[in-house]
């Protein structure tokens, strides 16, 4: 299990050659609240930008993602669905549990990287809150709602 914020900017490596091919900067989140791949970008200059989805992962190291070769990446213009930062961003929208209660705002998501479930949230209450009594993580067992205005969670007790 990571977080996102864990990945991000680690390098996406070829296992066939060993050449460094991009580097993560976002996650690509399905409706449904699952990770279904990783955004990567590549190029100094002329950016462009990739999919890789998680079951096209060999392996998520500490310090590298590990892919069998380059043709597994899916060059993208615009995410579809939801990314976690870029567009259709998920940062900072407010989580609710299906009673009506708000949580807190959105800061980060663990998931098994193999799979792509998003196991937890890490919430965050404003900085002055945060540096006071530090994030909160909270866990779930069914994936959420995503909505415009809402992420709507059933909370493990």
């Amino acid at each position: 299990m990571r977080t996102f914020s864990l990945l991000k900017g680690l390098p996406v490596i070829e296992l066939k050659s060993g050449t460094k091919i991009g580097d993560v900067y976002d996650l690509n989140i399905s409706a449904s609240g699952t990770v279904k791949g990783l955004l990567v970008r590549r190029g100094a200059l002329l950016r462009k930008s990739f999919l890789l989805e998680v079951k096209d992962v060999k392996s998520f190291g500490w310090d590298g993602i590990m892919v069998q070769d380059q043709s597994f990446m899916k060059p993208i213009k615009k995410p579809d669905e939801y990314t976690f930062e870029s567009q259709n961003s998920l940062t900072g929208k407010s989580i609710m549990t299906s009673e009506g209660q708000r949580l807190g705002l959105l800061d980060d998501v663990y998931f098994h990287e193999e799979v792509g479930t998003i196991v937890g949230y890490e919430l965050s209450d404003g900085f002055f809150s945060d540096m006071m009594e530090g994030k909160r993580v909270i866990k779930t067992e069914v994936p959420p709602a995503i909505g415009k205005d809402a992420i709507i969670v059933n909370v493990k007790e």
